[in-house]
């Protein structure tokens, strides 16, 4: 149905508390922090500041699967960042990610001069690049690799902030902004969907941070886990997808790190903020209020 009553732009745009949808209470237009609170420092060198998006899935799967390698320098702590809370605008926050979106990391293996990296794809480049894995050396499968990972990058805003939320969060449904960005959503789908049809992994028949950065969007779309539109995009037509999102999902690591920092689903996947490999057995959810109410 087309709306009755089309927008028309001012000449000037005013900011609207109200209207935003789902995220009205923390979006705004201007940058910086809104109150004063530094970030926590646990024991590792790798210190990681995150929420269990598909945004930070990435880095929590990387990290895990440097560990799974022995990469012993990759042990990490993470800490929870409620975003609905606001809690990505306080001042500790912001110094270490001034654009204040999840996931933030401090590597402070060097304590005079730690050092800060922010958005996913930069994250997993950085950890790729500071332990030599997950990315090809040899230089044109590194190209493919990088070319995988900057298509994820600069795609998933169509699917997350363009698909899901004219479908899933905006106060209203418009026909036209769902229907353009299911169109792009589904057309993302088919090129994933022809590469895989032809290759194990998106660089190849090798496992890369192409994988990780795009299996906590694609992989959760095509198994019909993001935003209920499952049978809207009728996601069981990409069947080398799902071949795909199936057997990443099966690895050991990027099952914990699925784990890490999630506050939603299942009690015994939910491990809000992880310390020490044996969290993973300690400290879920479910044994935690377990705990509590014994």
């Amino acid at each position: 149905m087309t709306d009755p009553s089309p927008y028309t732009p001012p000449a000037i745009w005013q900011w609207n508390k109200e209207n935003g949808g789902k995220f009205a209470s923390i979006n705004r237009p201007i940058a910086g922090a809104t109150h004063d609170k530094e970030l926590p420092v646990g024991k590792h060198p790798l210190q990681l500041y995150s929420l269990a998006t598909p945004n930070g899935v990435k880095v929590t799967v990387m990290l895990e699967e440097l560990l799974a390698l022995g990469h012993s320098g990759a042990e990490y702590d993470a800490w929870l960042v409620p975003i609905q809370e606001g809690a990505q605008f306080s001042s500790g926050f912001v110094a270490v990610n001034p654009n204040s979106k999840i996931p933030a990391l401090m590597d402070r293996s060097d304590a005079a001069n730690p050092v800060r990296v922010f958005e996913s794809g930069a994250i997993l480049l950085y950890l790729a690049e500071k332990f030599g894995a997950f990315v090809p050396k040899e230089l044109a499968q590194r190209a493919e690799c990088l070319s995988w990972l900057f298509w994820q990058m600069g795609s998933a805003p169509f699917l997350g902030g363009g698909f899901g939320h004219f479908y899933a969060y905006a106060p209203e449904k418009y026909e036209y902004p769902i229907n353009r960005y299911a169109m792009e959503v589904k057309r993302q789908m088919d090129v994933l969907n022809q590469r895989l049809a032809a290759h194990e992994y998106l660089a190849g028949n090798e496992y890369t941070v192409a994988d990780m950065a795009a299996w906590p969007w694609y992989g959760a779309l095509a198994k019909g886990q993001l935003y209920e539109a499952g049978e809207f995009l009728q996601v069981h037509e990409y069947t080398h997808v799902l071949r795909w999102a199936e057997q990443v999902g099966q690895r050991r690591a990027v099952q914990r790190g699925r784990m890490v920092n999630r506050v939603r689903g299942d009690l015994a996947c939910q491990l809000h903020e992880r310390h020490d490999a044996s969290d993973f057995e300690t400290k879920t959810q479910d044994k935690l209020t377990a705990k509590q109410a014994a």
